[in-house]
């Protein structure tokens, strides 16, 4: 894995920054004039933080989302009294992003474990920039080109967290018929392969694929991501059509374990799935 870099981590792999939202804009704002308030210029928080000068600016700016680590710095050294850290639960990315799926993905930055089954499209953590502009134009109405780009954008800046400094636990289980598939061609699946066989031999990873010929799969109610908060606790993520669902409510996050359980129990081992991706790789 490449060295760890604290702005990775504050603005995504592709060091793409997100578009300006209100929320990133007040949170700017305020951290700005409780630097001022502390006496630092610019250059000296940015010294003072360990952040470079372009990250310390932009989040002042709301260009920038804050990672969690700068959030503390500032609270701690702004004296913030808890404001920061608050503030910080409400922050949005801007447009791109489906309003019900926001907060999961602001829960993402921090979570220890996260876990993800997807029997439509590979789940997005796990997506290239070609399959992820692939996927996003292949379901009608087709969306302008600032919006494919805006969602393509938002997806690569979710993958910071392979390269967070705190490693997150990651469970995939990817169906194989999804691959077999060759959403957006050939070269776009090769690449894609690649990209799964490099992510799943990472350490903190386990990725297993379903095979094609599986009688028995627990995943017939259809896509389902748990994830566990730094406070250990548990939630869920569903996704239909048009809608998503965060799910807090122990019975159903119940149900949703033992599931995953189930499907992990069903697909090839990840020293398997690790084996077969790179003979579909070697197909192409």
């Amino acid at each position: 894995m490449d060295a760890y870099d604290e702005d990775d981590e504050e603005r995504g792999c592709g060091g793409k920054e997100p578009e300006r939202s209100d929320s990133l804009r007040t949170f700017g704002a305020v951290v700005k004039q409780l630097r001022k308030r502390a006496g630092l210029t610019q250059e000296a928080w940015a010294e003072k933080s360990g952040y470079s000068l372009s990250t310390c600016a932009g989040v002042g700016q709301g260009r920038r989302f804050p990672p969690p680590r700068f959030i503390e710095l500032a609270e701690t050294e702004f004296d913030a009294g808890g404001a920061l850290r608050e503030a910080a639960k409400h922050l949005s990315r801007g447009p791109g992003m489906a309003a019900w799926f926001s907060q999961w993905a602001k829960m993402e930055l921090t979570a220890l474990s996260l876990y993800a089954y997807d029997c439509r499209m590979v789940p997005g953590l796990l997506q290239t920039e070609a399959y992820a502009r692939a996927v996003v134009r292949q379901v009608p109405p087709m969306p302008p080109e600032e919006e494919i780009e805006q969602r393509v954008t938002l997806r690569m800046e979710r993958q910071s967290l392979f390269q967070r400094k705190r490693p997150v636990t990651f469970s995939f289980i990817v169906e194989q018929a999804l691959l077999e598939r060759q959403t957006g061609g050939a070269e776009v699946t090769k690449e894609l392969l690649e990209y799964l066989i490099a992510r799943a031999e990472l350490p903190h990873v386990e990725l297993q694929i379903m095979p094609l010929v599986q009688p028995e799969h627990a995943g017939m109610d259809g896509p389902l991501y748990l994830l566990e908060t730094p406070g250990h606790r548990w939630f869920g993520y569903a996704e239909g059509q048009e809608t998503g669902q965060l799910i807090s409510d122990d019975t159903a996050l119940s149900r949703l374990h033992m599931r995953y359980a189930k499907l992990r129990s069903q697909a090839l081992t990840p020293a398997d799935s690790l084996s077969l991706l790179k003979r579909m790789r070697g197909a192409l």
